[in-house]
């Protein structure tokens, strides 16, 4: 008899099966303005997705994603920086919810700021690691991924390091849905060989047909600080994408 999804479905873990993690990266830089602190303070609980942390979700139940945004789409952003992107595609795609995942506490309260200045409601934001975000979220929930400027790691002993290796794109692949879309930008030529090596393994294909596929940026793109920075110091953008097999 064939199992249902919910069937399917490992056990539910608790704190006592919780994996060990390292987490390679900083959560916080320089000293956070007042207004930061504000943003923190009176608009981070509102926006977030759920229990998404061991300690409010220990079972690791998933998250109701019909619930949180009425229906609609889901897309991820993972390490979403300043949250100039994705706040953008918010404004552009009102009929679509977006939860992004970012442990870097200035970015957070960077994104907090824009999402009260552009007036955006359909964002939700998870101030932590993606990884347990993957934990909760629903197989086969996201319509679309990003990918954008990820840290480059760039010492080979570090490689391991990256978001593209299979501790980060198999549980990636498993919550999005078959043909949803994932877009990866970076500067870092190593980090073009190695998403192209590592992503199609993890059930992708990559949509490039001609080399401008790769090197001009998507249609809805809005360039960030990250891709400035790059562009002032002369690395190449590199802008790819794949989509999960059925």
């Amino acid at each position: 008899m064939r199992k249902t999804r919910a069937e399917a479905r490992p056990p539910a873990m608790t704190n006592t099966d919780r994996p060990h993690r390292n987490f390679y990266g900083r959560t916080r830089g320089k000293t956070l303005k007042q207004s930061q602190r504000t943003y923190l303070a009176e608009d981070l609980a509102a926006l977030s997705p759920g229990d998404v942390d061991w300690e409010s979700n220990p079972e690791r139940k998933p998250l109701d994603l019909d619930a949180m945004f009425g229906g609609r789409d889901v897309w991820l952003e993972v390490g979403f920086g300043g949250g100039e992107h994705m706040v953008h595609q918010a404004s552009r795609n009102p009929d679509v919810g977006i939860i992004g995942a970012e442990p870097f506490i200035n970015g957070v309260a960077m994104l907090l700021g824009k999402i009260r200045r552009a007036g955006v409601e359909n964002l939700r934001v998870h101030p932590g690691d993606v990884r347990d975000l993957f934990d909760v979220l629903p197989d086969k929930s996201i319509s679309r991924a990003f990918l954008l400027y990820p840290d480059p790691w760039p010492k080979k002993r570090h490689h391991r390091r990256r978001f593209v290796t299979p501790e980060h794109l198999e549980p990636l692949a498993r919550v999005l849905k078959p043909g949803a879309i994932f877009r990866v930008a970076t500067d870092i030529p190593d980090y073009v060989r190695q998403t192209l090596e590592e992503v199609p393994r993890a059930g992708f294909e990559w949509l490039a047909e001609r080399p401008s596929d790769w090197r001009e940026p998507w249609e809805d793109w809005i360039s960030t600080r990250y891709e400035q920075k790059a562009l002032r110091e002369g690395r190449v953008p590199h802008y790819l994408t794949f989509r999960r097999k059925g």
